[in-house]
């Protein structure tokens, strides 16, 4: 104990003497710009840093250890993804963490809920190893949503129990979204108990209310919920800023709420709000970037660059409680991203801990990739045959889960169908009514969820995916039972992943083993068989651009109106299961 306290007071006191310009600093950056987000100025200064913090901003012209030219560009902090599930980029944690760093990404703070809905607190915990090493800050909120329902069944389920051990695990820095609104609204009892776990030790809240308003809505953040990701109109944003809640506009791949929401920032109001992605997928990640993007798209929108970077720098480390972190200046972590300007934001180097991990763009470090096998066995199903895809009711009518374009929303709608002598509906081209099914696929239980959906425009086959929000079990859409089936059967040989299956042959596949929610390979492999997967389904008449998200959200019963899981259909606004048949 004596000999760490010795080595920090060593260490401290170096600091002090390079701040003082007694002694070179380990990385000078000279010549650079630096954008003040504590006072909302640009100016040009140089940077010194010791070891892994920032020792001082000003006239630094004693040679560095090592020197980094920054003439001509300018100095950010290094940007903070406040809401991320790095799920969704089906990439393990060393394989996002090569795609977004190069961005000027050094942070994110993340909601493991999804390999938390499959592999429990066990998979969050293969999480943290993966990212040892890693040129990232890698923060986790403490899933509340596992399940995010009662309507669903997952791999796991977290009592506030399992809140508290989180809570007390380093890097686990607050509550991540809480989905279970009425839960909150009704005193349930495991719902609260969560909130007080984390109100208990001071931590922040993440909500999760799309639509709530009114006295609801006072209820809710009343309970001790302090933002919200899901907020999509202008009146909303209002709404909720002014009843103090932390506003994060969402940009990503399914949701982009950024143009709706950005006439609700102004000078009295920055503070308050941040960019996150929530979901961002492959393809984006490649081809637009990460929080850079979402810099451009903002101020392409008209809004004050120093404002902009502030949301994605200052304002999400101070929400989170990160005091060291979000600015440049004097012992702030060494967390920097030099961009060629304040409009196109292209990343020209990223100091990370006061190294230097990209250069002119590229990444220049090593990032040790980690694979765990214990995350690579999470497929039990229990057998079934193609009959239970079969649909056969009473009557004349049933209800259609049916698409909204750029949405995850659905609409609740009722159709007329024909009917066979047995009493047996089938699927209906003309009509685009497709048959879509949930299978269980964690306690073999033998769930099997099944509906009718409208707005993919399949003509021919059948998709399946592992990926299905938040419990993740199989879900398939398709114009036959025998291709519904055998597209099942392909995901649960895969150990998870998407497919593609047409008159009982396979047309395409992308192997998610991790989990069955990620790829153990580069991003650019990811995005080139996810290309082709979607090159097939346009061939068969597909008509969203992402099909295969579009198809994972549909099993998410928190967002209305009308959803499907393993246990059925699930009428969102009454929060309960309900049969095919109004």
């Amino acid at each position: 104990m004596m000999n760490l306290l010795v080595s920090k007071v060593h260490s401290l006191r170096r600091r002090i003497e390079v701040a003082r310009g007694m002694r070179p600093a380990d990385l000078l950056l000279r010549g650079g710009k630096v954008v003040n987000v504590l006072t909302g100025e640009v100016y040009k200064a140089n940077i010194a840093i010791c070891n892994n913090v920032i020792a001082g901003v000003g006239d630094y012209y004693r040679d560095g250890i090592e020197i980094h030219d920054a003439e001509g560009l300018y100095l950010l902090p290094g940007f903070i993804d406040a809401h991320v599930h790095i799920e969704s980029s089906m990439l393990s944690v060393p394989e996002y963490a090569r795609a977004v760093i190069p961005h000027g990404t050094t942070t994110v703070i993340c909601d493991p809920h999804e390999i938390a809905n499959v592999m429990g607190l066990e998979g969050i915990k293969c999480l943290f190893r993966s990212c040892r090493d890693i040129p990232l800050n890698l923060f986790v909120m403490a899933s509340s949503c596992v399940p995010a329902t009662h309507l669903e069944t997952s791999g796991a389920a977290f009592s506030s129990k399992e809140i508290e051990e989180m809570l007390q695990w380093d890097g686990v820095i607050g509550l991540a979204e809480v989905m279970n609104v009425p839960g909150v609204l009704n005193g349930n009892e495991t719902s609260l108990g969560k909130l007080l776990a984390a109100q208990k030790r001071g931590y922040p809240i993440d909500g999760h209310s799309p639509q709530l308003s009114g006295k609801d809505l006072n209820a809710y953040i009343a309970s001790g919920v302090r933002s919200d990701h899901e907020v999509t109109s202008k009146e909303e944003a209002i709404e909720k800023l002014r009843l103090g809640m932390y506003l994060m506009i969402r940009e990503g791949s399914v949701a982009r709420n950024m143009e709706d929401l950005l006439p609700v920032v102004n000078q009295s109001t920055y503070r308050r709000c941040m960019f996150v992605t929530d979901d961002e997928h492959p393809h984006d990640l490649l081809n637009r970037g990460h929080m850079d993007h979402i810099l451009r798209r903002a101020v392409s929108l008209g809004l004050d660059p120093v404002m902009a970077i502030s949301m994605i720098t200052i304002n999400p480390a101070r929400i989170f409680m990160r005091n060291d972190s979000g600015a440049i200046a004097p012992g702030y972590r060494a967390d920097i991203v030099a961009v060629n300007d304040l409009k196109d934001f292209r990343v020209k180097s990223v100091v990370k801990d006061g190294k230097l991990v990209v250069r002119e763009g590229k990444l220049a470090c090593d990032i040790p990739h980690v694979e765990d096998d214990m995350m690579k066995k999470t497929m039990r199903v229990k057998d079934f045959a193609p009959e239970r895809f079969k649909i056969r009711i009473n009557g004349r009518k049933v209800r259609v889960i049916e698409l909204i374009r750029s949405q995850i929303y659905t609409r609740h709608a009722i159709e007329d169908v024909q009917v066979d002598d047995d009493g047996e509906v089938s699927v209906d081209l003309s009509r685009d009514l497709l048959k879509i099914a949930v299978i269980e696929r964690h306690n073999a239980t033998g769930n099997i969820g099944i509906g009718f959906v409208r707005g993919f425009g399949l003509k021919e086959g059948a998709l399946a995916s592992s990926v299905s929000h938040d419990s993740h079990n199989i879900i398939v859409a398709g114009t036959n039972d025998r291709d519904m089936y055998k597209a099942v059967k392909e995901i649960i040989e895969m150990g998870g992943g998407h497919v593609i299956v047409k008159g009982g042959e396979v047309l395409g596949r992308l192997s998610l083993p991790i989990a069955g929610l990620l790829s153990n390979k580069s991003l650019e492999d990811v995005v080139k068989e996810e290309e082709k997967l979607l090159t097939i389904a346009r061939g068969l008449g597909v008509r969203p651009l992402s099909p295969f998200i579009k198809l994972s959200f549909l099993a998410l019963p928190v967002i209305p109106e009308l959803k499907i899981t393993d246990k059925g259909l699930v009428d969102v606004k009454r929060f309960e299961i309900v049969g095919i048949e109004p």
